[in-house]
């Protein structure tokens, strides 16, 4: 693992992905192997895979370094590719984008070819773009892999949600200031009042508590758009609140995203709840020791004295959004008291007391998690979408599943596989996308040598037989070469301004500097 991290990877990524247990039911031994598998065919073996961000990447890299005839063709509904490294990581992160160099290298392969502006299936809010149906893509390669991630999110379900103004989703807040054309009109209003509150507790709801709270001229230096410096600078936020139904036990934050927001220069952090920490915090195993700690010492700046302030407010659960008498906007959030049957317990059970209160509250996040939806077309084509949980059904290596002939029996779709958050839902970092994305690589190149049914035997066109299909012959299709003129008018235009990029936040403004 090792080897292979060091030159695949950030060496942030790499922390990560060392210090995390493997599960051996989805992570096979030979997964750090970039042996080329035992070539049983004597064609090219064509792959489609559908998004562009590190699933997809990471995934034809693996196939790319065991297959040697192995040629993708990745497909992407925007006209940039890199999903929610460019549109999720925080733009104060950029080590986190590290992941981009090493695309690079993928992409510079003679053997991959990027398809960008291009949606599969769907042409819901592609501004524009070209659409392809799904059926074209089964019909003209060895295989198809769906690395999409998720475009939805969770809502709360709770009254007064899609009444008042000021209710967002991190999600949306999140590519707004990234940059996502899909969010670029948002407008959040941050002068209605002085209090926030996120509902969440994971690692993307300190994102948004940090956008909020970071003095602005630190966030000048980062690709963070000029749309939404120009919003942070008339916000009035001085009060954010991070509420999760579970305790400091339980939260799903990791320390990194803690330690940066405790040490916001002039942000006061309110101590949390000591009944909820253990008494003996030095004999908690060291990922979790490590993180009260954190929790414990606070913030530098004192909350009373600093200019702005957070919490984390535990055990409560949000009931109801309520709304002032002025325009219909939001001024409080009421949640009910939840009481934990074990508080240190990690996997603690929640329960609600009947207890009830308000927090005031002119802006409201929720983050719940991110939701993939199935494409138009997997019916047909007999590919299970679990809409529950909001993944394609497949055996734990990313062989997706379809009906057997028995009623309740299923069985692997040839030569159609899934990566990344599509796969197994919308949780971990970049490192852990990564070794998901191998075990994919690796069971796609497994069956490639063990000669499995695939998709197409012998009759795989790739893209010159998709691109006759293309709905709308006169939208622009995106090469990489094309990218890489957006990449350099973006880098211009962030030079002039003292930063690393400047985003174009249209489709639009991205098609015309790719002329």
């Amino acid at each position: 693992m090792a080897s292979l991290a060091r030159s695949w990877v950030c060496s942030t990524c790499r922390r990560k992905a060392l210090s995390q247990p493997t599960q051996p039911a989805l992570i096979p031994k030979n997964l750090c192997s970039t042996t080329s598998a035992p070539r049983q065919h004597d064609r090219p073996f064509r792959m489609a895979v559908v998004g562009s961000g590190p699933a997809g990447f990471y995934t034809a890299y693996r196939v790319m370094s065991r297959i040697r005839q192995a040629k993708v063709d990745m497909y992407e509904a925007l006209p940039v590719p890199f999903g929610l490294v460019r549109f999720g990581v925080a733009p104060d992160h950029p080590e986190v984008k590290k992941c981009q160099e090493k695309f690079e290298e993928v992409a510079s392969s003679p053997n991959f070819n990027f398809i960008g502006n291009v949606a599969v299936g769907n042409s819901d809010g592609h501004f524009g773009g070209c659409t392809v149906p799904l059926r074209s893509l089964m019909q003209h390669y060895d295989a198809v892999v769906f690395a999409y991630g998720a475009s939805k999110d969770r809502k709360l379900g709770i009254p007064g949600e899609g009444k008042f103004k000021g209710i967002y989703s991190a999600r949306e807040f999140v590519g707004w200031y990234n940059g996502l054309p899909e969010y670029a009109n948002l407008a959040p209003d941050l002068t209605h009042g002085d209090e926030a509150v996120i509902i969440g507790q994971g690692n993307v709801a300190l994102d948004v508590a940090r956008m909020l709270l970071e003095n602005v001229d630190v966030l000048r230096k980062s690709d963070i758009t000029e749309a939404a410096i120009e919003t942070l600078l008339k916000s009035r936020i001085k009060r954010v609140h991070v509420v999760g139904r579970r305790g400091p036990m339980q939260a799903s934050y990791t320390i990194k995203e803690v330690r940066e927001l405790m040490k916001l220069q002039d942000v006061g952090f309110h101590p949390v709840d000591m009944a909820l920490i253990p008494d003996e915090v030095s004999k908690l195993p060291r990922a979790p020791k490590r993180l009260m700690e954190v929790v414990l010492k606070g913030s530098t700046a004192k909350a009373e004295e600093a200019s702005k302030a957070w919490s984390l407010d535990f055990c409560l659960s949000p009931t109801e959004f309520v709304g002032g008498a002025e325009g219909g906007h939001l001024s409080r959030t009421v949640f009910e008291r939840t009481s934990l049957s074990d508080p240190f317990d990690p996997t603690s059970k929640v329960s609600g007391t009947g207890e009830h209160l308000s927090i005031p509250s002119a802006l409201a996040f929720r983050s719940i998690g991110y939701k993939s939806v199935g494409l138009p077309g997997f019916e047909e084509a007999g590919i299970l979408f679990d809409d529950g949980k909001g993944v394609i059904r497949h055996d734990g290596l990313g062989r997706v599943y379809t009906r057997g002939e028995k009623p309740q029996e299923l069985q692997h779709l040839p030569g159609v596989y899934c990566a990344g958050w599509v796969k197994r839902g919308p949780t971990g970092v970049i490192a852990s996308t990564m070794q998901d994305a191998f075990s994919t690589g690796d069971a796609i190149a497994e069956d490639w040598s063990a000669e499995a049914k695939f998709l197409n035997e012998g009759n795989s066109h790739g893209w010159e037989g998709v691109k006759t299909e293309v709905h709308d012959n006169k939208c622009k299709v995106i090469t990489w070469a094309d990218w890489h003129k957006i990449d350099q008018v973006e880098k211009e235009r962030g030079r002039s301004a003292g930063k690393a990029r400047e985003k174009f936040t249209s489709t639009t403004e991205m098609l015309a500097a790719a002329v």
